[in-house]
């Protein structure tokens, strides 16, 4: 009987990486890969899947998923998610990130090519992607987006409160025509994010104008295009909440190309608090969203499925903090 080991010797790698070749993991580069499949097919190998080797197989990979990595999710959102998990997950685990979108189904998706994943959930299309996972028994952590699977460790930030300190910050430095430019229509934080916006306005009693929300898609170009449009209304708003901090930056680029000030003109907050937020000119005051926070503790929950089956589901809550800086003028 033709075993891995004979494969191995004969393609002269490790048994290893001819177990990954055989399950098609990305690890191992496809011309490898190609080499052992071509050998197994000559020696006419059958896997024996009840052998305890390959029971006991493991990926050492962790995949990070994105509702979509090309479409709505900010390069800063991006790069923080990953340093906060492969901080964590050093050399023990190789990283393998992508979008849902990027799959027309999910058979590639399995326990023999992933140890764990970690999904950072945008929207609510990704709950056949969740239901998929649990299916395959994949140790699953989900950051983000607040899951009703009580069997699931979800790992989410306060979007709307923060959003309403925000708001409540600009009615409070005598703001009232306060516009919002708004997330990706269908992402989770864009509809928390405005329903903060909303309380928050109505909590004071000042009046909503629908012509003040309009919709962006969490980079700088709908932030510059959308705080243009604002600036066109016969009554401009004073202040604007942007949805994230991309969007934040696109409108004081607008701002000031229309020979207009900030905040002396029109103030802007953000949210998230990137890394450039604390360097644009004037400095952005912005919602302290800790995505790398998040991203560390999900990898750590992650760690403790893949090493212990039984680890219980749970939510975890974590705190936004409003960080004021210069881009909010104080007005009568």
């Amino acid at each position: 009987m033709v075993t891995i080991k004979d494969i191995a010797k004969l393609a002269n790698v490790s048994h290893t990486t001819v177990s990954r070749a055989l399950n098609n993991s990305p690890l191992i580069k496809e011309p490898t890969k190609r080499k052992i499949l071509e050998i197994a097919a000559q020696l006419n190998y059958t896997p024996n899947f009840n052998a305890k080797s390959l029971v006991m197989q493991k990926s050492h990979t962790i995949g990070l998923f994105f509702t979509s990595i090309s479409d709505g999710t900010s390069a800063s959102f991006l790069a923080e998610t990953i340093k906060g998990v492969n901080h964590v997950i050093g050399q023990d685990y190789n990283l393998y990130v992508r979008g849902i979108d990027d799959y027309k189904e999910y058979s590639s998706i399995n326990n023999q090519r992933f140890d764990g994943i970690i999904l950072m959930s945008q929207s609510v299309s990704d709950n056949s992607f969740i239901y998929h996972v649990k299916q395959m028994k994949i140790p699953l952590v989900v950051l983000n987006r607040e899951i009703e699977d009580d069997k699931i460790i979800n790992i989410i930030s306060d979007d709307k409160v923060g959003s309403r300190q925000a708001v409540e910050y600009l009615i409070q430095q005598g703001h009232t025509n306060i516009a919002l430019i708004e997330g990706r229509e269908g992402f989770k934080s864009a509809q928390q994010r405005k329903e903060g916006y909303l309380t928050a306005l109505i909590d004071e009693n000042v009046s909503i104008n629908k012509a003040y929300s309009v919709e962006g898609n969490y980079d700088m170009e709908s932030g510059y295009k959308k705080m243009e449009q604002l600036l066109l209304l016969e009554k401009p708003p004073t202040a604007v909440f942007c949805s994230n901090d991309d969007m934040a930056i696109g409108a004081i680029n607008a701002i000031f190309a229309r020979g207009l000030n900030v905040p002396n003109d029109i103030s802007v907050v953000g949210f998230d608090d990137i890394g450039f937020a604390q360097y644009t000119n004037p400095r952005l005051t912005t919602v302290k969203r800790p995505v790398e926070q998040i991203s560390i503790m999900g990898a750590e929950k992650i760690l403790s499925l893949i090493q212990s089956k039984n680890v219980s589901g749970e939510t975890i809550l974590v705190n936004t903090e409003l960080i004021v800086r210069d881009s909010v003028r104080k007005i009568k």
